[in-house]
C-alpha cells in the first residue's frame, strides 16, 4: 500500500476547496477587524492595556503555542501519508495532531479558571473583555477543529468507509486557520501592550 498514492489536484485548485479557503479568508478578516479595534482603544487607555496584560501567564501563551505549531506539523504529516495510502501514519500523526489540541484546551482551562478566580471577567476592563471575546472565540475554533479531526479519524478507521483527499485537505486547513489565528492572537494579547 506505501507504493500507491493518491493524485493530487492541479496547483490552480487550493488544498480544502474554494469553499474552505472563503471561510479561512471571512475567519481572519474577522479576527483582524477585531484586532485591529483592540489595538485602537488601547491608545485611549494605554495604562489600563499595560497593566492588565501584565497580569497574563505569558508562559501559558508561549506553551499553548508550541502545542499547536506541533500539533500543525502533526497535520502536514497526516495528509503527506494519506497520499501515499500510507493509513496507518496517518491515523498514528492524526492522534498526535488531536492530543495538541487537546492539551492546548486543557492549558487554556486552567488560564481561565485562574482568570476567573482573580476576577478577571470580561467586565473587568476593556483589555480583559477583548480578552475573553477574542480567546473565546479561537477556543471555539479549536473544539470545531477537533469535532472535524474526530470525523476524519473515524473514516481513517472504517474498513467500508472511502476517504477522499479532499476531506482530508479540508480538515487540515480548518486546522491550519486555528494555528494561524492563534499566532496572530498570541503576540497581540500576550506580548505586545
Amino acid at each position: 500500500m506505501e507504493s500507491q498514492s493518491i493524485n493530487a489536484k492541479n496547483i490552480y485548485y487550493p488544498p480544502g476547496g474554494i469553499l474552505m479557503w472563503i471561510i479561512i479568508f471571512l475567519e481572519l478578516f474577522t479576527f483582524g477587524i477585531a484586532l485591529i479595534a483592540m489595538v485602537m482603544y488601547s491608545k485611549d487607555e494605554p495604562e489600563v492595556f499595560h497593566s492588565s496584560r501584565l497580569l497574563l501567564n505569558t508562559t501559558f501563551g508561549i506553551v499553548n503555542t508550541i502545542f499547536l505549531i506541533t500539533s500543525g506539523f502533526f497535520m502536514t504529516q497526516v495528509v503527506i501519508s494519506f497520499k501515499v495510502l500510507a493509513i496507518k501514519k496517518s491515523t498514528f500523526y492524526l492522534k498526535l495532531t488531536m492530543l495538541g489540541g487537546v492539551l492546548f484546551l486543557i492549558l487554556k482551562s486552567i488560564e481561565y479558571y485562574g482568570k476567573m478566580e482573580a476576577g478577571l471577567t470580561i467586565n473587568h476592563n476593556i483589555f480583559f473583555t477583548f480578552y475573553w471575546m477574542l480567546t473565546l472565540f479561537h477556543v471555539i475554533h479549536v473544539i470545531v477543529g477537533l469535532v472535524i479531526l474526530s470525523s476524519i479519524y473515524v473514516g481513517l478507521n472504517k474498513k467500508n468507509k472511502v476517504l477522499e483527499l479532499d476531506d482530508v485537505e479540508a480538515s487540515a486547513t480548518f486546522w491550519h486557520m486555528c494555528d494561524l489565528i492563534w499566532l496572530l492572537l498570541f503576540p497581540v494579547i500576550y506580548l505586545i501592550f
